[in-house]
């Protein structure tokens, strides 16, 4: 999330009737008639193809965010592990990274240039202005904007980011070497539920993922309600021969199915129906700003104790490492010591604060139950297993079918030393910050993830 809740403060604190404004918010996503054509692209999959797989989710903070997340894959990029005779880079076996708001940024760049980012995205992004092109101030003007929809149009902050980082990329890029493979999460505020700019949602809509515009994917991601008009997707229900996934159908009639998962299939069974003309997008945050539920919704949807992996995949694999790097502000503000407050601003931060925190911890929660199952299923599947099927699935003479661990940790400012976690949460959540601030974010992401305890113990488990 950025400082620009401060923004969204100010303005409920104004009890000021706007005039009448106009916004252009036209969605970009087209049609498309054969939508098996247009998911072709990437089907050939290498990720998951040896036996670790790593996923990593950058959460929402502004450029606070995308700096420290940035120090986590420089740290990664440094970290040797054995494959075969010789040591290759952590990096070469990163299989997922799930962004939001300023993460979705890091994750959006690496996604595209893979380790090259490494190189420039410091200059690049996280040194320059990016609110350049945004209005943050209060007058008659932005209260007005802001009471028709939004300060800023959906436009300005994709043009930015297209200019200055993203050059006419679309996800289809992402697409063609899967390794690792991207998830831009916003919130769809009429379902209440995440967006995630993948193959599901685009092949129920009848619209060509392939040619979005990566920097409208993570505008979208970091629309901060009322500073930013909502990002529009239009749906295209008619256009194409699209069926409903047999598990949207399944958990929309299991009475037992978690509340995340039928939330999420009853929201693409409205844009298959026709009933979301147009699904509008704000900031990944307010639904989840870690980036998880995307994960937990694809283990949920299996209906196979392997799922989402493939036989082959579930036999070959032996690690499994996911890190949550959560930027995340704690508590803050002066008016516990008193009677009275918080008023006006501290207020509307506040709630907005207290419902994000709430949101989040319970996603961390669910999200390890999720795995901790998960991999408990694996076990009991692998080790029932014929001998044939075994060799069918390639599993090698000496296959241990228990030799399975799933390590699941996060990473936050708190679990560096007082002193330090002190001065880096007094660092605002915004896109613009002095490059010594950056520079301790991309310090503390490195040191944070080469000193956690879950991720030594994903080391020492490989050798």
């Amino acid at each position: 999330m950025m400082v620009s809740y401060r923004v969204i403060a100010r303005l409920a604190a104004l009890l000021v009737v706007g005039g009448c404004a106009s916004l252009n918010n036209n969605p970009v996503n087209k049609p498309v008639s054969d939508i098996n054509a247009a998911a072709a692209i990437g089907r050939n999959d290498p990720a998951y193809a040896d036996d670790l797989l790593v996923g990593l989710s950058f959460s929402g903070g502004g450029t606070r965010a995308a700096a420290f997340s940035f120090g986590v894959l420089t740290e990664i990029d440094r970290t040797r592990v054995r494959s075969g005779q010789t040591s290759v880079s952590l990096l070469d076996h990163l299989d997922f990274i799930s962004g939001v708001s300023g993460g979705s940024v890091t994750a959006a760049y690496f996604g595209l240039k893979k380790r090259a980012a490494l190189e420039d995205f410091r200059e690049n992004f996280l040194l320059r202005d990016a609110e350049e092109s945004i209005e943050l101030g209060v007058n008659l003007v932005s209260i007005s904007r802001a009471v028709a929809g939004g300060i800023n149009e959906s436009t300005q902050f994709p043009r930015w980011l297209d200019a200055n980082l993203f050059h006419g990329a679309t996800l289809g890029e992402f697409r063609e070497t899967r390794r690792p493979r991207i998830w831009i999460n916003a919130s769809d505020i009429y379902n209440r539920t995440p967006f995630v700019f993948g193959a599901t949602a685009f092949r129920i809509i009848c619209s060509d993922l392939n040619n979005y515009p990566i920097s409208n994917a993570v505008a979208a991601s970091a629309a901060v309600p009322v500073v930013f008009a909502p990002v529009v997707i239009k749906t295209y229900p008619q256009e194409c021969n699209s069926k409903l996934p047999q598990w949207v159908e399944h958990a929309r009639r299991n009475p037992n199915a978690a509340p995340l998962l039928k939330a999420f299939a009853d929201g693409l069974a409205r844009y298959h129906k026709g009933e979301v003309p147009y699904i509008k997008l704000l900031d990944g945050g307010l639904v989840d700003n870690f980036g998880i539920s995307g994960f937990t919704i694809a283990r949920l949807s299996s209906q196979t104790p392997y799922g989402p992996l493939t036989p082959k995949q579930a036999v070959a694999l032996r690690r499994l490492l996911f890190m949550v790097v959560d930027a995340g502000r704690g508590p803050g503000g002066d008016w516990v010591n008193a009677v009275e407050g918080p008023r006006g601003a501290d207020l509307v931060m506040a709630a907005a604060d207290t419902a994000i925190d709430a949101g989040v911890r319970v996603g961390y929660t669910v999200l390890e139950t999720t795995q901790n199952e998960w991999q408990a299923a694996l076990v009991r599947w692998r080790c029932g297993l014929s001998a044939a099927e075994r060799r069918q699935l390639g599993a090698p003479p000496n296959w241990n079918c228990r030799d399975l661990k799933f390590f699941i940790g996060r990473l936050n400012f708190d679990q560096l030393d007082p002193e330090r976690a002190q001065k880096l949460n007094t660092i605002p959540t915004r896109f613009k910050l002095p490059a010594e601030d950056v520079d301790l974010l991309i310090a503390a992401g490195a040191d944070s993830l080469r000193s956690n305890g879950v991720f030594k113990a994903f080391l020492a488990s490989l050798r």
